[in-house]
């Protein structure tokens, strides 16, 4: 989260205002599955809580309601979420369900971070995802391959997929088809300027 603030901090985002911040994001709960919608209503971490601007939120939800953005995805319309920001890789199903059960209902790795830093800039923020791994499922431990700054290491991100095959087929799966959805939704957000 660290290299985010950083990159964050050299000021090229300040004077707009308002940021939709775009991604993936795993599931903590059985309703969210592989290529579902999610909008961000706050984000929480270590005890921290920040809200997503209500208004913009509204407005993408509306938005992506519309039955010409709806069928992007054969799966439900876009759904208004609690998150949690970690700062590793939730791996474990059984830990995603954990977490789950306390008060979020997706997780990433950067969101409250850039929450963080445009709300004290004073700019509006939005946050969409796409969910890319289920609760149900296991997805490798790639804690290792994540450098410091946030780049991936080749040889252990190889090494941590070759030791859990059918959870790195699963993880490679749900992240095409989450990007794959994402790119839609990107697509027909920006098309005919409906933001």
């Amino acid at each position: 989260m660290k290299p985010l603030l950083k990159y964050l901090q050299q000021g090229q985002f300040l004077g707009t205002s308002r940021v939709l911040i775009m991604g993936i994001c795993g599931s903590l709960s059985d309703r969210y599955t592989v290529g579902d919608i999610v909008l961000y209503q706050d984000c929480i971490y270590q005890g921290k809580r920040l809200e997503c601007d209500r208004t913009f939120t509204a407005q993408l939800h509306s938005a992506l309601s519309t039955d010409a953005i709806n069928r992007v995805s054969p799966h439900s319309l876009p759904n208004l979420v609690k998150s949690l920001t970690s700062d590793r890789v939730i791996w474990s199903a059984a830990e995603k369900r954990r977490l789950g059960e306390m008060a979020a209902d997706v997780v990433d790795m950067e969101g409250f971070t850039a929450l963080e830093f445009f709300n004290a800039a004073g700019v509006a923020v939005a946050m969409l995802r796409v969910v890319s791994d289920d609760c149900q499922h296991n997805i490798p431990d790639l804690t290792p391959a994540i450098n410091s700054d946030g780049s991936l290491n080749p040889l252990p991100l190889a090494m941590g997929m070759l030791r859990q095959p059918l959870a790195a087929t699963r993880l490679i799966r749900g992240s095409l088809t989450a990007l794959k959805v994402l790119k839609q939704v990107t697509n027909r957000l920006f098309s005919g300027n409906r933001l």
